[in-house]
């Protein structure tokens, strides 16, 4: 990815750290100049009532660009990070919590395109343990591994992209059948600017 694209891919990811329940993105605000993007419809945005400014943004971009290319798997190429931190409800026993989080980690198998291509390249998961003290009630993470952020509209769905033609069924199912056992939710996602790893160290002359 290069570099200087991808800060100004940046602005459009900073408004995904909200979530709610009828959606896991409550997407960001998309920096767009509308004398450059193909207008793939007419007058104003449609958009219900209530909603944030940061999804009522990506709701433009996306009528602005037309839904098939905004869920395009080559839409804005490079890797994407989708972190959903969950609290459970105290009356969610082990077992639904289990089956939740079951449900969640197949979707990388189970959320595909028309096509029967994988839109998920991988899911990790884990509990929350740091001592921090910065958790903030939140208990298990899960994040969420796209090759694009077209991959990512196509598997957010709601509230951005609201045609069912244009997001993916088994992740919108998912949603409906997790929402009764969260109490609270909150996603971010970013596109990976950058990577550091330590530096290798230098052979000795002697070794």
């Amino acid at each position: 990815m290069i570099f200087s694209r991808s800060v100004d891919k940046l602005a459009a990811l900073t408004g995904f750290a909200t979530l709610a329940l009828s959606g896991f993105a409550v997407p960001g605000m998309a920096l767009a100049d509308p004398y450059s993007l193909p207008i793939a419809s007419y007058g104003p945005v449609k958009v219900e009532a209530g909603v944030s400014p940061e999804t009522r943004s990506l709701q433009e971009l996306a009528a602005q660009v037309g839904l098939a290319t905004f869920t395009a798997a080559d839409w804005h190429p490079g890797p994407v990070r989708h972190i959903v931190l969950i609290t459970w409800k105290a009356s969610a026993t082990a077992a639904q919590r289990t089956e939740v989080t079951a449900r969640f980690l197949h979707l990388a198998q189970d959320s595909r395109r028309p096509n029967g291509a994988h839109v998920v390249q991988s899911i990790e998961m884990g509990m929350q343990n740091s001592g921090e003290g910065q958790a903030e009630g939140l208990q298990q993470a899960f994040v969420v591994n796209f090759r694009s952020e077209g991959d990512r509209n196509f598997y957010v769905g709601k509230p951005v992209v609201n045609d069912a033609a244009f997001f993916d069924p088994a992740h919108e199912a998912f949603k409906e059948f997790a929402a009764p056992y969260i109490e609270r939710m909150v996603v971010f996602d970013f596109d990976v600017l950058a990577i550091a790893s330590p530096v290798p160290a230098k052979k000795s002359r002697h070794g």
